[in-house]
């Protein structure tokens, strides 16, 4: 490794794909250059890398954030469904199927 290289990795999941690529960045590399040098913008055109959310080791970070070495880059996808009201409706069936007893 040449000594103004980093080694990084950059991971992006789907529900029936995973990737992580190991890579080999400038020293002062940003979350948004090692997202581009990876070529995960051309596979995937939905990462946005403004208005996406990224983090490094699960810790949300700005696309401007500079790395270091054998940092892990996350690329997030936006929630199918907010984790809060899907309790709340879970919780809501519950109580109705408690009161109206139902066939058994």
């Amino acid at each position: 490794m040449s000594d103004n290289k980093i080694k990084i990795e950059v991971v992006y999941a789907l529900p029936r794909e995973q990737t992580l690529l190991k890579l080999d960045v400038p020293q002062s590399s940003t979350i948004a250059d090692a997202i581009k040098l990876s070529g995960l913008l051309e596979k995937h055109p939905e990462i946005d890398l403004e208005k996406g959310k990224f983090g490094l080791f699960g810790k949300l970070s700005k696309t401007d954030t500079v790395l270091r070495e054998k940092d892990r880059i996350e690329i997030y996808r936006p929630l199918l469904a907010d984790p809060k009201e899907v309790r709340r409706k879970r919780a809501e069936e519950g109580k109705a199927m408690k009161k109206g007893g139902g066939d058994i």
